[in-house]
């Protein structure tokens, strides 16, 4: 394994994060700091709830267009960023081997036990493949491996919603930058829809997605010494039609003062306050067209779902 993280860095990210977040005017977390091991399982929770549609959807156009995609891209390496458990990787590392030009995988993440996890189970399965875990912060420490093998980087999940528009332009066009002709980029993006869907998605009945929202504040009392009262707050789902996403917050039922021991500060709580958690943009082929062109890409080939739920874009680095 690739270690690009200092044992020092993760704990200094959430701090400036939580630092950053609570301080503003209004309140906000990154969703990165959802994923510790519980969160982990709660998302994993989430892809099988019926109303959760976008892994599903995904699933089924990997299983449909990996064959087409692999002879597309002809890719030599597969790099996933965010691989977490590498599951629906199965199918584009398959279809590459059955092309005849695989030759490794770089799963990416901030993860060590879940890129091991990922590299124990994928190895007794390409016995041929270079498997080279890279545990490193892409949002901020973006990195792809060196070597004159044909790369694709895989970016799947709709992940690529989390980010803001600014903050989207800035990473596609660093990871342009890091791309080289015969390169590609595979790209997945949830699609707009019935906001009805939306957020029936986002906010289950069964409240698993509420306590996946509620899971960042555990992982701040555990790493910062905080004094949060997760069930203090309600999750609370909205979906922005003039910005096209979905947001997830927290609402504080009363007034409340939380330390924050790690960060000698005290955060107040108005009631009824709300602090955003993560936004999860959605997306039109057009405009997922426009934003990678303004990033030096050009579309390959876009392959969608029959329902017309999520999109795949297999892209190319533009002269």
């Amino acid at each position: 394994m690739i270690d690009l993280l200092d044992g020092g860095y993760l704990r200094h990210a959430l701090e400036q994060d939580v630092r950053t977040g609570l301080t503003a005017v209004p309140k906000w977390l990154p969703p990165k700091w959802f994923y510790d091991e519980v969160g982990s399982e709660l998302f994993v929770r989430i892809t099988r709830l019926a109303e959760y549609y976008p892994s599903r959807r995904e699933l089924e156009i990997l299983r449909r267009h990996a064959a087409g995609i692999a002879r597309l891209a002809l890719a030599e390496t597969l790099v996933e960023l965010g691989s977490g458990s590498a599951e629906k990787t199965v199918l584009l590392l398959d279809a590459l081997a059955t092309a005849g030009t695989l030759r490794a995988y770089v799963p990416v993440d901030v993860d060590r036990s879940v890129l091991e996890g990922a590299a124990t189970r994928l190895a007794p399965r390409y016995p041929g493949v270079r498997i080279e875990p890279v545990r490193t912060d892409f949002e901020r420490r973006l990195t792809l491996p060196s070597g004159p093998e044909r790369r694709m980087v895989a970016f799947l999940g709709g992940t690529i919603g989390n980010f803001p528009p600014a903050a989207r332009e800035v990473f596609l066009k660093d990871l342009r930058a890091l791309l080289r002709p015969g390169d590609t980029l595979l790209l997945g993006t949830d699609l707009v829809k019935d906001p009805r869907r939306l957020l029936a998605a986002y906010d289950d009945p069964l409240g698993v997605t509420a306590e996946f929202n509620r899971n960042v504040l555990r992982v701040i009392n555990r790493e910062l010494g905080a004094a949060f009262e997760p069930e203090a707050f309600e999750h609370i789902v909205r979906y922005d039609e003039d910005h096209e996403w979905i947001e997830m917050r927290l609402r504080a039922t009363r007034a409340m003062e939380v330390e924050i021991r790690a960060l000698g500060m005290v955060v107040r709580f108005e009631p009824g306050e709300e602090m955003r958690t993560e936004i999860s943009a959605k997306f039109r082929p057009e405009g997922v067209a426009a934003e990678l062109a303004r990033a030096g890409f050009s579309v390959l080939r876009w392959y969608t779902d029959p329902a017309g739920d999520y999109g795949l874009t297999l892209a190319a680095p533009r002269d």
